[in-house]
């Protein structure tokens, strides 16, 4: 799979929380060792990025007191 950039640039939300979000995403599945990832030849950043544009996972910013 490649990074999903048609839904990048359509993406209405802040670019910054998105880019976090995928980054923590592709090191949790690189850390677990997801199967999917061998389904999509090892490309964490990519997989991590289809699943959240896609719903799949979700991600939320912690406001820090």
């Amino acid at each position: 799979m490649i990074f999903p950039l048609e839904r990048l640039v359509k993406f209405k939300g802040s670019i910054y929380e998105i880019t976090a979000a995928a980054s923590r995403r592709a090191y949790q599945l690189a850390m677990l060792k997801d199967p999917e990832v061998e389904e999509h030849d090892g490309k964490v950043v990519s997989l991590a990025a289809k699943q959240l544009f896609s719903n799949e996972v979700h991600y939320r910013i912690e406001q820090q007191s």
